[in-house]
C-alpha cells in the first residue's frame, strides 16, 4: 500500500497576493520542484499549512537524490567531494543526502562522479528534477 507523505520546505514570499513563493531550501523527497524555483502554493485548511500547487517559474537548478550503498565510506566525504564540484547539500541521515546542482554548474562533471561512485556500489542515486540545461 502506497502511503501519504508531507515534506515541508522553506520558502520566501515573492507575491503574496499572488501566493508565489521561491523555494528556498533543497528537496529531500519531492519531484519536479528544485531550490530556487517559484511556486504557486495555497493555504489548505485540512494540512493546516501551505501547500504546493504548481511550478510557475523555474529557476535552472536540479536536484539529485543520492543513497550510500557501501557504509564503510563517509557519508560527509562524498558530501564534500560534489561540493568542489559546485553542487551543495542536505543530508537527511547517514544514509541518504539531496543535492542541489545550481544551473550555473556543468551537470557533466556531476554526472561523471556520479556514475562512477554508483559503478563502484559506493552510492545510488536519482535524478528526480533536472532541468532543461543539465539534460544530456
Amino acid at each position: 500500500m502506497d502511503e501519504e507523505s508531507v515534506e515541508i520546505m522553506w520558502a520566501t514570499f515573492v507575491d503574496k497576493e499572488k501566493e508565489l513563493y521561491k523555494l528556498d531550501s533543497i528537496p529531500f523527497y519531492s519531484p519536479l520542484v528544485a531550490s530556487d524555483d517559484i511556486v504557486f502554493a495555497k493555504f489548505d485548511d485540512h494540512e493546516q499549512m501551505f501547500t504546493y500547487r504548481k511550478t510557475v517559474e523555474y529557476s535552472g537548478n536540479s536536484t539529485v537524490q543520492i543513497v550510500l550503498m557501501d557504509k564503510s565510506k563517509d557519508i560527509n566525504q562524498i558530501r564534500d567531494t560534489f561540493k568542489e564540484l559546485g553542487c551543495v547539500s542536505e543530508k537527511v541521515n547517514e544514509g541518504y543526502f539531496s543535492m542541489e546542482i545550481p544551473s550555473t554548474v556543468d551537470y557533466k562533471s556531476i554526472k561523471k562522479k556520479l556514475d562512477e561512485l554508483e559503478t563502484q556500489e559506493t552510492i545510488g542515486y536519482a535524478e528526480p528534477c533536472l532541468s532543461d540545461g543539465h539534460i544530456q
